[in-house]
């Protein structure tokens, strides 16, 4: 059985079976405060490089390839420092995995539960 973790937008309102909170995304969000965010961590180190952000765009049709070349990119030291402990956190779960993109479904955050969940 897998680990149970969660992606959800950093704007939605935290609920109790959120678990350990934790934004992935390397820009803060936009117009929300620490205190609004309700987090426990920001791991911005385990969040894709600029450069590939870019390159995606949110654009659905990358989104395989996207998947592809963040998985590559985590194999970065520093990255796979922070995926270990996200692996942490997701061990004695839940772990929601926040995002401020709209689209959480096709966003590294659902890239991160799929890697974490197995």
């Amino acid at each position: 059985m897998g680990r149970d973790v969660r992606v959800r937008r950093v704007y939605d309102g935290a609920t109790d079976g959120d678990g350990e909170r934790v934004l992935v995304d390397r820009v803060w969000p936009r117009g929300l405060s620490k205190e609004k965010a309700r987090l426990d961590r920001w791991e911005k180190d385990v969040a894709p490089s600029t450069e590939l952000r870019k390159w995606y765009g949110h654009d659905v049709d990358r989104f395989e390839e996207f998947r592809r070349r963040y998985g590559a990119e985590l194999e970065d030291p520093e990255r796979a420092a922070a995926l270990d402990r996200l692996r942490g956190d997701a061990d004695p779960g839940p772990l929601t995995l926040l995002t401020a993109t709209k689209d959480v479904d096709h966003s590294q955050a659902a890239v991160l539960a799929d890697i974490l969940g197995s």
